[in-house]
C-alpha cells in the first residue's frame, strides 16, 4: 500500500503558510460583495484570478458543480478554502517563478533589463529612480552583463543568491 503512505507524507509536509489562508480569506471577502458568506460564478472567476489562476469557464462550472450541494449557484467560504487550497498546494513553484520572470521580460529577451524594471515599477507605483533600479540589477547580474538573466532570477526567488 505504497501509495496510502505516500499520500500522508505529502500531506504532512505540504502546508499553506499563514500569509496564503490570509489571502485566501481576504480575497474570498473582497469578492463576496454582497457579504452573504457564499459567493457566486462571478465572484468565484474574479476571487480566483485575484489569487492567480487563470481559470476557464468551465473550471468555475465545474467548482460550483461540485460544491454547490444545496444548489444556491454559491460557494461557501470553506468550500472555496477547500478548492482554492488544493490549487495552491498543486502549483509548481519553478513554473510560478517563470510566470513572474515572463511578467518582468515583456520584449521576450530572455532577460530583465532597466527598461523591463522600470515598467515593472512604474506599474506597481513605485517611484524609484534609474540609480536604484540599477543598483537592483547589479546586486543580482552574476554574469555582469547588466541585465537579470532567468537563472539569476530564479536564484533571486528561490534566495540562492
Amino acid at each position: 500500500n505504497d501509495l496510502a503512505v505516500d499520500k500522508t507524507k505529502r500531506k504532512k509536509r505540504r502546508e499553506l503558510t499563514e500569509e496564503q489562508k490570509q489571502e485566501i480569506k481576504d480575497a474570498f471577502e473582497l469578492f463576496d460583495t454582497d457579504k452573504d458568506k457564499a459567493i457566486d460564478y462571478h465572484e468565484l472567476k474574479v476571487a480566483m484570478r485575484a489569487l492567480g489562476f487563470d481559470v476557464k469557464k468551465a473550471d468555475v462550472l465545474k467548482i460550483l458543480k461540485d460544491y454547490d450541494r444545496d444548489a444556491t449557484g454559491k460557494i461557501t467560504f470553506e468550500d472555496f478554502n477547500e478548492v482554492v487550497t488544493d490549487w495552491i498546494l498543486d502549483r509548481d513553484p519553478q513554473e510560478e517563478i517563470l510566470k513572474a520572470f515572463k511578467l518582468f521580460d515583456d520584449d521576450d529577451s530572455g532577460k530583465i533589463s532597466l527598461r523591463n524594471l522600470r515598467r515593472v515599477a512604474r506599474e506597481l507605483g513605485e517611484n524609484m529612480s534609474d540609480e536604484e533600479l540599477r543598483a537592483m540589477i547589479e546586486e543580482f547580474d552574476k554574469d555582469g552583463d547588466g541585465e537579470i538573466n532567468q537563472e539569476e532570477f530564479i536564484a533571486i526567488m528561490t534566495g540562492d543568491v
